[in-house]
């Protein structure tokens, strides 16, 4: 029996049918009876709108599929995510997308469902098994075009403070882009490093940036590589008054966070994002092509884009429906895809 704290769902047991789409009998088994599969999503983070859009990718492409979706949510507690993985692999699920984590809790549980006969992709968890496909962001690319902004907007002298918090494998991955940044231009200097991902994330992060802002009052740039710690960056800054002195870097993107980007005098300047529902959608097409038979290769990588707040004030962007009206890579990404893929409805 699940433990009480386990968030379980299924979702609609049924085939899209917008243009393009196949029928169940159109699709390879073991999707060609609605209902027959079932699939699990074990979630590290679950908090701010990043993870909440990506469950409604998962849960869309999970319907258009007809498969019977399950959803696990450890609440960044490390050992429950792993027992999470086992409540799965007891209840018989086809398939498992293991959504963040830390390597050492989330490699043998991984490794057991694979000897269970059990598909698995890891989306931004590196479990360390060549069975098993990532799904990513191309994490080092959306900290990378982040700081090339950053430098466009302020040189290559600057002083910085950085939000970071080791073991997460996509801020690890964008760590490597801010660690060459800094070594190919000696003028960075990074001043403060602060972080955390206790719930909730943003005030968290508002309560350490506070200190932080009032320790070092040279700061001017503060790379912050998650949307939800540009939030709380953002909740110090107001509150400093340094709106005018500091600009945020962020990576992910939201219909609050461009709220949050647009606010007159904002010091959240500039963010790269994938559509985060696009990415659950592809976890979900990268895990269905495993259970047809057919190889979504070891890595599926979801392009990432630059986002200023120059574009979304001139572009008047005001939610994720016109950023992907202006950026069309935001309603879809041509990836972990098959002739006989159905899609969710547009």
């Amino acid at each position: 029996m699940l433990r009480r704290n386990v968030f379980a769902l299924t979702a609609a047991a049924a085939i899209a049918t917008g243009a393009g789409q196949a029928g169940a009998a159109d699709m390879p088994a073991p999707f060609d009876n609605a209902g027959d599969v079932t699939i699990a999503l074990v979630r590290y983070i679950s908090t701010g709108d990043f993870f909440q859009a990506y469950l409604s990718g998962v849960e869309s492409q999970a319907a258009a599929l007809g498969v019977e979706l399950r959803v696990f949510d450890s609440r960044q507690d490390a050992a429950l995510q792993a027992d999470m993985v086992d409540q799965a692999i007891a209840l018989g699920v086809d398939g498992i997308v293991i959504q963040h984590g830390l390597t050492e809790s989330m490699k043998d549980a991984a490794q057991r469902a694979v000897d269970a006969g059990i598909k698995v992709v890891a989306f931004d968890v590196n479990v360390e098994n060549a069975a098993i496909p990532q799904i990513e962001q191309s994490d080092y690319l959306l900290g990378r075009l982040a700081l090339d902004q950053a430098i466009e907007d302020h040189g290559t002298s600057w002083t910085a403070g950085y939000v970071y918090v080791p073991g997460i494998a996509p801020l690890d991955r964008r760590h490597v882009a801010w660690e060459e940044t800094k070594a190919a231009n000696p003028g960075i200097t990074e001043t403060a490093r602060f972080g955390t991902l206790d719930n909730p994330i943003a005030n968290s992060i508002a309560n350490q940036a506070r200190a932080v802002l009032q320790a070092n009052p040279d700061i001017n740039v503060v790379f912050a590589p998650y949307d939800e710690f540009a939030k709380g960056v953002k909740i110090a800054v107001d509150e400093a008054g340094l709106t005018d002195d500091i600009d945020i870097y962020s990576a992910d993107v939201s219909t609050a966070d461009i709220s949050a980007m647009r606010e007159p005098g904002s010091a959240w300047v500039a963010t790269v994002a994938t559509n985060p529902a696009v990415v659950g959608e592809a976890s979900v097409r990268a895990l269905a092509l495993m259970l047809a038979g057919e190889d979504p290769g070891a890595s599926v990588i979801v392009p990432p884009t630059l986002i200023t707040q120059a574009f979304l004030n001139g572009e008047d962007i005001r939610n994720m429906d016109d950023l992907g009206a202006k950026m069309p890579q935001f309603q879809h990404a041509d990836v972990a895809m098959s002739d006989w893929m159905p899609l969710p409805p547009r």
